[in-house]
């Protein structure tokens, strides 16, 4: 097991009415930006709830809304203008991952030096941010109690993240109820998501991360049982809040503890985002199958072994090999069962940007290449994307 270090400072209330926990929190601040979608807040009540607790107390509420799915550089400037202009000291995100991210990377950009884009550009040290909360309403990233924000630049067709423990939220708000109104494909996509940060974490080239390979493969079993439940019954609450504490556990540090992770697959769907604003779990549910298919080798076989016996329940007495197709054939048919594209056509995207998007992945690192289960030249993740046709 690799020497790590692990911080979950994030305070999680989970479970119906957690929205009440809010009232701990506010005194604590007196400029609050609350940042948001595109209205559906205002729609099925969340946006109501926040503001009875918010009106109870003698602070200045901001707001900062219209957040897209793939969220952009250009609302994060917006975010930090305001918060300069009126001392806010606490980023309240109600939405899924993109609001998050959002509010994130504003809580970092205000105190910043320079553009807030060039820290994604080479995730320099974040000396100060402000505190974030956030209220869950959409299972998927993670970002609810995690380090991570990831940011799209329209302009240069870019999508990047930066990891630092100083974005991490202070308080997160975990109510299965707020997730009800998410749309069915969004749900899929949210499932597909998590389903793949997992994976991200799992597929590593050494054996010596028992305890963590043994909790993914759990988590990736709870993630297709409720997953397939709450595709054909969104009403399902139970299977809403076991998918929304799978979302937080899939990406909040423990399964990554004394391993590394490989992310080449999460890097190759970002240049689908940036260039088409494909949803992320769509994109992930098409580049994922084809990343399977492509780095398997017989040295590499045991861990599809594992990943076919102790997720899939496939046959021990098969070849490695054989597990393998069989895995990556049910992997597959599990995003189909969530009714999302699994090839790039499905999502009606070419190769017209192939190269160019192996191109953007490889210069922006002094190694050229991605990935630790198997390193991925140029060569190689076209050669994936081509797959994923």
């Amino acid at each position: 097991m690799k020497n790590f270090s692990l911080e979950m400072r994030t305070k999680i209330y989970f479970g119906k009415n957690s929205i009440e926990n809010l009232n701990n929190h506010i005194p604590d601040y007196n400029n609050i930006l609350l940042v948001y979608g595109k209205g559906s807040i205002k729609k099925n009540g969340i946006y109501e709830d926040i503001y009875k607790i918010l009106n109870k107390f003698k602070i200045n509420v901001y707001e900062l809304n219209n957040i897209k799915p793939n969220p952009e550089i250009t609302k994060v400037y917006e975010g930090i203008k305001i918060c300069k202009e009126n001392k806010i000291d606490l980023i309240l995100a109600a939405g899924g991952g993109s609001v998050i991210d959002t509010a994130k990377a504003i809580s970092a950009g205000v105190y910043y030096q320079d553009d807030i884009w060039e820290l994604f550009l080479k995730d320099d040290k974040i000396e100060k941010s402000i505190d974030i909360g956030v209220i869950l309403t959409l299972s998927a990233t993670g970002s609810e109690a995690n380090a991570n924000s990831v940011i799209q630049n329209d302009k240069r067709k870019e999508k990047l993240a930066i990891h630092n423990d100083m974005i991490r939220p202070k308080f997160a708000i975990l109510d299965p109820y707020y997730t009800l109104t998410v749309s069915k494909y969004q749900t899929a996509c949210g499932v597909a998501d998590i389903f793949a940060h997992i994976l991200e974490q799992y597929f590593y080239p050494e054996k010596d991360a028992y305890i963590a390979d043994r909790l993914a493969e759990s988590l990736m079993r709870s993630v297709i049982k409720f997953g397939e439940i709450l595709i054909t019954d969104l009403n399902n609450i139970e299977a809403r809040a076991e998918i929304m504490w799978a979302s937080t556990l899939a990406l909040i540090g423990i399964l990554k503890a004394g391993k590394y992770g490989d992310w080449a697959s999460h890097t190759l769907e970002h240049e689908l985002s940036a260039y088409y604003d494909i949803a992320h779990g769509a994109g992930l549910a098409i580049i994922f199958p084809a990343w399977l298919k492509y780095v398997y080798s017989d040295d590499k076989g045991w861990k599809y072994r594992e990943y076919g016996i102790n997720v899939w329940g496939i046959n021990p007495d098969l070849t490695d090999k054989e597990i393998a197709e069989k895995s990556i054939e049910k992997t597959i048919n599990f995003f189909k069962k969530l009714e999302l594209p699994v090839t790039l056509k499905e999502a009606n995207i070419d190769d017209k940007y192939i190269t160019e998007w192996a191109e953007n992945i490889i210069n922006r690192l002094p190694s050229k290449e991605i990935g630790n289960f198997k390193k991925l030249n140029k060569e190689d993740i076209i050669n994936i994307y081509k797959l994923a046709l």
